[in-house]
């Protein structure tokens, strides 16, 4: 049996509306505001990640090294990779990993605008 239920995931950044923004226009859904320093987005499907107020908040480096781990990174199914690329870099990705072998892996790393890595990983 469980110990618990599935809430969120909480991302670190220094500009929440902004990363909540990034994040609404990449997957859709709501932002609700709690406070200046927290808001939520609230996914298709009933997904929920939340964005806190870091004001000192260093994004992981990629590849990660020795000294610095990726801390997270979230991965998103997409039907249509050039697509989906396109849309993430248009929002404010910045590509870190694109595949170069030729689609052969399956999935793509970017940086959102506040650093941390993410995936678009075909469906």
């Amino acid at each position: 049996m469980p110990v618990a239920t599935y809430c969120l995931v909480a991302v670190d950044c220094p500009d929440p509306p902004a990363l909540a923004g990034f994040y609404a226009g990449l997957l859709g859904g709501e932002i609700k505001q709690y406070n200046e320093d927290w808001y939520d987005l609230y996914a298709p499907g009933g997904h929920r990640i939340a964005f806190q107020r870091a004001p000192d908040h260093r994004p992981p480096r990629w590849p990660r090294g020795d000294d610095n781990s990726q801390q997270l990174h979230l991965d998103f199914h997409v039907t249509d990779m050039a697509a989906a690329e396109s849309q993430a870099l248009a929002l404010g990705a910045m590509p870190l990993d694109l595949d170069d072998r030729g689609g052969e892996r399956g999935f793509r790393v970017y940086a959102d605008p506040a650093g941390h890595p993410f995936c678009l990983c075909r469906a």
